[in-house]
């Protein structure tokens, strides 16, 4: 193969460059997979190194698969013997082989999330931790993080400290851990910590593995932690023939686990290390490209390099501000459907990306009204989301108390100790009534068979009463109340995870949706509001196929590219967050929001837009907002403004910052609802009333129509009922349950 023929000057360098280590830094669409492809058909054709001698690591299964497709395109039959896989895939292979020398059964269970959730229930439950109080999912992050640092329960106690939520920390991790080698299981993390273990401790599988694999390259290497880190060291140790591919520009990981400083500090573990600079972008037109470096040239903790590119000047990028983020999202959607028109192009040449998930909810609602196909990536469409299936579950059984579906779905959500068994027992009571689900419930106090559950089912049926006495408020009253008063909300902030706090700010979000209804209508209602939520969450008219306008987070778009990208929601205390405008970290948070706005300007190919809008909903009420900081790191030069030169004094500056950190703590248990409080009890106990009908006396129900009454037996608490109906059924039922009327 004619690899000077095929590679640019440098991509050719780092093919050719095989011995000893390697730092190969990869600006965007620079061709990184071709560089990977190519080098190691290059040991193989030219240096003629047996395939099974070359390890390649990736970060995904598909970006595996794809590189060992490409290098059999190139070497035929013998690239199907080069190593590649992920990390996970290559500690599997590893431990199954040596799992007795690792201290594992060969047939090692792995657990995924939900097991190890399951695990972590059943350590609560022995350590007497409140469920109310901690979440499972708080102490698995808690200890995936020490694990991404190579750090058992003793060491990570040093960093948690020694109050009374870290030594609970410390005896979940013990008791975690001591259940998964009970049951010879390892979860995700283990595979790697464990495999980095048994090198770390057994010269003989160090020395095999550091023989086996002459050649080492590892991709994405920026998004590396500390265990893989290691892992990657200790394999590599025998030849040192290592090479690592990766842009310390794209580190976007940290809340992942990702060290950036692996890259950044790659020349002091290898001080013998050779770097070469991929800078030639071949996706990007220059003004994009432009745009792109003065914004990276902001961080000071990078490696240097400028990309550039042969490709044409191209659109200047747009940046246009609303009033509003409906005028914003209005006009990505409009703008998506005139461009489409014009350039007879497909909607997967499209993309509009956001910060958070809470903003696709108004994107989707413009796009389904322009009659746009979208897909979400990376997450579910807003109204299918968990969190807000669940609120608006509550909504319906308010409204709607027969709903049974509903009342099932919520009736022990959050945790009240209502058992499924319990739950259908009230149901078989409430057939045999002819009533729905929920009245059942109401009439727990005289249904022997759930006695043992009466007091947490009439909890819960006092919580609903409440709710309906207050129909008549406003509709985001009534969401805040649920929220509130049944303890969703609060189980959330108890949580403290990030996918806890994504949770909040998409329940932010529908309450948003309900100011706006609430404004927007002349006789808002509850029902009238759950009516055109539902008609605008009903998507499956959108046709078939797989060419769709992309909608997904910043991070979601990494490794994309598309011919024209938005970028949604360019505000200061957006993008960036507060968070990271007020973190007292030395800006280090501050520069990985700026990466994060690199990598979205460099998905795009022809045509970028960045959106901002001057008021954005937030919890409820109208914020107004300042353009983003970064805007102002593009020159005027770059760009086509519908406002005024984006500048910020210092003084602005200062006061911006003061006032956020005013109004939005930094402080990790920050909660953006208001504090919860306790349920009103309303009181749904039966109490027996006069009949006004006797034995023999014709009465009527509503299901069953009309019968006669063959017996009433005094209960204590209520009347027993026996009535045969005209059509033959011979029913026994309560009567003030029944509501029986005299005909």
């Amino acid at each position: 193969m004619d690899y000077e023929k095929l590679l640019n000057d440098r991509q050719l360098e780092a093919v050719e460059r095989t011995k000893g280590p390697v730092l190969i830094l990869a600006g965007a669409g620079s061709g990184k997979t071709r560089v990977l492809t190519y080098r190691t058909s290059y040991l193989i054709e030219r240096e003629n190194v047996a395939p099974y001698h070359i390890m390649a690591i990736t970060f995904t299964n598909k970006a595996a698969a794809e590189m060992k497709n490409r290098i059999s395109t190139v070497v035929g039959d013998r690239g199907q013997d080069v190593w590649v896989s992920t990390f996970h895939s290559s500690c599997v292979r590893i431990l199954r082989r040596f799992a007795a020398e690792a201290g594992y059964d060969r047939n090692f269970s792995i657990y995924d999330a939900d097991d190890s959730k399951t695990v972590m229930k059943a350590v609560m439950k022995k350590l007497n931790i409140d469920p109310k109080k901690f979440k499972e999912r708080t102490f698995l992050s808690a200890i995936s993080k020490a694990k991404d640092e190579l750090k058992g329960p003793e060491e990570a106690l040093k960093d948690w400290g020694h109050d009374p939520v870290a030594m609970l920390k410390y005896k979940t991790y013990k008791e975690y851990q001591d259940r998964l080698k009970e049951s010879n299981a390892l979860d995700f993390d283990d595979l790697i910590v464990k495999t980095v273990e048994l090198l770390q401790t057994n010269s003989e599988v160090l020395s095999y593995y550091q023989k086996k694999f002459e050649y080492m390259m590892v991709d994405e290497y920026q998004d590396t932690n500390t265990a893989q880190f290691e892992l990657v060291r200790l394999l590599s140790g025998g030849t040192r023939n290592l090479c690592v591919v990766g842009d310390d520009d794209q580190s976007i990981y940290k809340f992942r686990g990702a060290n950036i400083k692996n890259i950044l500090n790659f020349e002091h573990y290898f001080p013998d290390a050779t770097v070469i600079r991929l800078e030639q972008n071949y996706r990007s037109t220059k003004t994009i490209l432009s745009a792109a470096n003065s914004v990276i040239k902001n961080n000071e903790a990078r490696k240097d390099k400028t990309l550039w590119t042969e490709n044409e000047e191209g659109e200047k990028i747009k940046v246009c501000s609303f009033e509003s983020a409906y005028e914003e999202a209005d006009y990505i959607a409009t703008d998506v459907a005139s461009r489409k028109r014009k350039a007879n192009d497909s909607y997967s040449d499209y993309a509009v990306l956001y910060r958070t998930n809470a903003q696709s909810r108004i994107l989707e609602e413009k796009f389904i009204r322009e009659n746009i196909p979208y897909k979400i990536v990376g997450g579910v469409n807003f109204y299918s989301r968990k969190e807000i299936k669940d609120i608006i579950a509550y909504l319906k059984a308010i409204v709607n108390p027969s709903d049974d579906l509903s009342v099932r779905r919520i009736i022990n959500v959050p945790k009240r100790g209502i058992g499924e068994a319990s739950v259908e027992k009230a149901a078989v009571f409430a057939t045999a009534n002819g009533t729905s689900l929920y009245e059942g419930l109401l009439s727990s106090d005289i249904n022997p068979a759930i006695k043992s559950a009466a007091s947490k089912i009439r909890s819960f049926t006092s919580l609903i009463e409440g709710f309906k006495s207050r129909l008549n408020e406003p509709v985001p009253t009534i969401i805040r109340a649920v929220l509130e008063e049944s303890g969703y909300q609060n189980e959330l902030v108890i949580e403290n995870t990030d996918d806890s706090k994504a949770r909040l700010e998409n329940l932010e979000e529908f309450i948003n949706k309900a100011v706006v209804y609430q404004n927007d209508n002349e006789e808002p209602t509850l029902s009238g509001f759950l009516e055109e939520v539902a008609l605008i969450a009903d998507i499956d008219n959108l046709p078939e196929g797989d060419d769709y306008v992309l909608l997904m987070t910043l991070h979601g778009a990494k490794g994309l590219e598309f011919d024209t990208v938005y970028i949604a929601g360019m505000e200061d205390g957006l993008f960036p967050g507060f968070m990271a405008i007020t973190a007292s970290d030395g800006g280090e948070e501050l520069a990985e929001e700026r990466r994060l706005f690199y990598v979205g300007i460099t998905r795009a190919r022809k045509n970028l837009t960045l959106t901002l809008a001057r008021t954005r909903m937030v919890r409820g009420e109208y914020q107004t907002s300042s353009p983003s900081r970064f805007l102002k790191e593009i020159s005027p030069l770059l760009t086509e403004s519908n406002m005024p030169a984006v500048s910020f004094s210092s003084k602005k500056e200062e006061a911006f910052e003061k006032k956020s950190s005013k109004s939005f703590s930094p402080d990790k248990s920050y909660n953006p609802f208001k504090k919860p409080v306790a349920p009103k009890n309303f009181g749904t106990s039966i109490v027996k009333a006069p009949l006004s009908y006797g034995v023999g006396d014709r009465v009527s129900h509503r299901k069953f129509g009309e019968g006669v009454v063959l017996s009433i037996t005094d209960g204590g608490r209520d009347f027993e009922v026996t009535v045969r109906f005209d059509g033959g059924e011979e029913k026994k039922m309560f009567a003030s349950f029944a509501k029986l009327e005299k005909a």
